[in-house]
């Protein structure tokens, strides 16, 4: 272990032989973050039962929105871009993520403010739900029980679904997602049933399971992809708009867990300019002057290379309306894969599993959520447990 600045503590180097030692990986996560992830399952039943209670139904009152704004930041934001995912692009209406602190100018009564925050008192998700409640838009609002949130909702006799604070937002992606996918469903702006709910909890829990610490690594779809990452500068590209918000996340929780410069988003961009990382210092070129017979253990950190993590939709849903063919999406997958092979860059492919789009996109980000968690403690970092949020929040509220 080293100590930085700060007091930041760690390894530069993944210690590979912990991640296969329960007893060490549970010492070295007090906060129980493997354990939180594994419930997202249970989130998604939880969420789903909690959003039955609260009165949905009176939003269909007014008719269809002239537009939905799903206001929060970090994960709470991220539920916006799974509605507009799972919406498609058949959804009449446009969904607009917002991730500042009130509402964009044009919104008023026509409109629908769903503002999340799962500690129910976001600057971002308390202003939005102010300024719905002023102009007249309807409003639904999603966070903890008895937050400053949940008080202005109930003063604009608004639709509050309580989300239980049991684990740090970032691993309650499914908590805060789920009562906004029902909120939309109310409007009529998606199709998700029961049945969906079930099976994406189901994908969930089985995720979860492969993916437990008593698993080993050559078993471990997650333990695999963190090893795999280890020291290396990840790209992580979605092949299409749903793998594309998998691979957002995944960059969320790198980032945030293991605290893993990373670079995302969506391979059709990547296409335009992006994609010529594989030529860069860190991908093409480093790989060619790479000595094949060196030892990987004597690596003095002037190594550093990129590692290539594609996200594939696998063309499941082909017959729907989308912006573009699977077949040009599955192309251009196959296209980047036979780039990085020639350049030397290893990639990890995760392939979506599942019938409906809710369902895929769970099982595109389960296994990376996990894996990011296991890269931080091989790392001898605690996930829960982030200074640099902590001491940010401080100095920016004195």
């Amino acid at each position: 272990m080293i100590d930085g600045t700060a007091g930041v503590s760690g390894r530069r180097d993944a210690d590979e032989a912990l991640l296969d030692n329960p007893q060490a990986l549970a010492e070295a996560d007090p906060g129980g973050m493997l354990r939180h992830t594994a419930s997202a399952g249970a989130q998604v039943r939880e969420s789903a039962a909690l959003a039955a209670e609260a009165n949905l139904a009176v939003l269909a009152d007014d008719g269809r929105p002239r537009a939905v704004v799903i206001a929060g930041i970090g994960t709470a934001g991220r539920t916006g871009d799974v509605l507009a995912t799972v919406a498609g692009p058949r959804c009449p209406v446009p969904i607009i993520g917002h991730r500042s602190a009130g509402v964009p100018g044009w919104v008023g009564a026509a409109d629908v403010v769903i503002a999340v925050s799962a500690s129910g008192r976001s600057p971002e998700a308390l202003g939005a739900a102010e300024a719905a409640h002023r102009r007249g838009a309807r409003l639904v609002a999603v966070g903890a029980p008895d937050s400053q949130l949940q008080s202005i909702a109930e003063q604009a006799r608004a639709p509050f679904i309580p989300v239980p604070r049991r684990a740090p937002a970032r691993a309650s992606l499914w908590a805060l997602t789920v009562p906004v996918l029902l909120a939309a469903r109310s409007l009529g702006l998606v199709k998700v049933n029961e049945a969906d709910l079930a099976e994406t909890a189901a994908r969930l829990d089985a995720d979860a399971d492969r993916c437990r610490s008593a698993a080993e690594s050559f078993v471990n779809p997650a333990k695999s992809l963190a090893l795999g990452l280890a020291g290396s500068i990840p790209i992580v590209w979605g092949s299409s708009p749903l793998a594309t918000v998998a691979a957002r996340r995944f960059g969320d929780t790198l980032s945030a867990n293991a605290r893993y410069p990373v670079v995302t988003g969506a391979l059709g961009e990547a296409g335009r300019g992006r994609v010529g990382l594989l030529d860069g210092v860190f991908g093409g070129l480093a790989e060619g002057e790479r000595d094949i017979f060196a030892d990987p253990a004597e690596d003095d950190g002037e190594g550093t290379r990129l590692r290539l993590v594609l996200l594939r939709d696998g063309g499941l849903n082909a017959e729907d309306d989308t912006d573009e063919p699977f077949a040009v999406e599955e192309r251009r997958a196959d296209a980047v894969q036979t780039l990085a092979e020639r350049r030397g860059v290893r990639c990890d492919v995760v392939t979506a599993e599942g019938g409906s789009a809710l369902e895929r996109l769970a099982s595109l980000i389960a296994v990376p959520d996990f894996a990011s968690i296991y890269l931080a403690l091989a790392h001898g970092l605690d996930p829960m447990a982030v200074p640099a949020i902590t001491e940010m929040k401080e100095l920016s509220n004195q």
